[in-house]
């Protein structure tokens, strides 16, 4: 039944690295090259990510400074940032996209707050949905033969510590970024 657990665990894992990417998506009112990162840039017909043929850099922390490797994409690469929610409107110097971050207002900063929390809930309903097909495949394995009911109340107990383990992740993960979102 390790199989299951060591699944349970990787699966757990992957649902903290997508909300990390997720958190960082979220504009804090400081430049960071992870918010372009939903954004596709419309390449020769093909959609492709901006970090793919762009080099991102922040030159103060509320610039984003955008060079395409290839000049002739600058049109079609600040088309993208301006079609994408972000809220930030690119000015061209003719070889770099600059993206100035706006400071966030009070208002703002409790929206992004609620925002981040319900990503942080998501999670945790996620987590909380493979802990109980963790459970329910040990509850048929011990109805099959396959392990005892002694084993089958360690692997629920392990189960649940691991599932403790990744609420209290979650929550210090939603708390920093939080914290981030309230210092600016």
């Amino acid at each position: 039944m390790s199989s299951s657990k060591e699944e349970y665990k990787d699966k757990m894992s992957k649902t903290l690295s997508v909300l990390k990417q997720d958190l960082n998506t979220v504009r804090a009112g400081r430049a960071n090259a992870a918010l372009l990162d939903q954004i596709a840039v419309d390449y020769y017909g093909t959609p492709t990510p901006i970090k793919n043929i762009c080099s991102i850099s922040t030159p103060d922390p509320r610039t984003l400074m955008v060079t395409p490797f290839d000049p002739k994409s600058m049109k079609d690469v600040e088309k993208a940032i301006m079609v994408s929610n972000l809220g930030i409107n690119p000015t061209n110097d003719g070889r770099n996209i600059r993206l100035v971050i706006p400071a966030l207002t009070e208002e703002r900063r409790r929206d992004l707050t609620k925002v981040i929390k319900k990503m942080g809930e998501d999670s945790k309903v996620a987590v909380r949905n493979l802990r109980r097909d963790v459970n329910e495949t040990l509850k048929k394995a011990q109805k099959a033969g396959e392990i005892t009911e002694d084993d089958l109340k360690d692997e629920l107990e392990e189960i649940q510590k691991m599932t403790d383990n990744c609420m209290k992740d979650i929550d210090k993960m939603i708390a920093e970024k939080d914290k981030e979102l309230m210092e600016l």
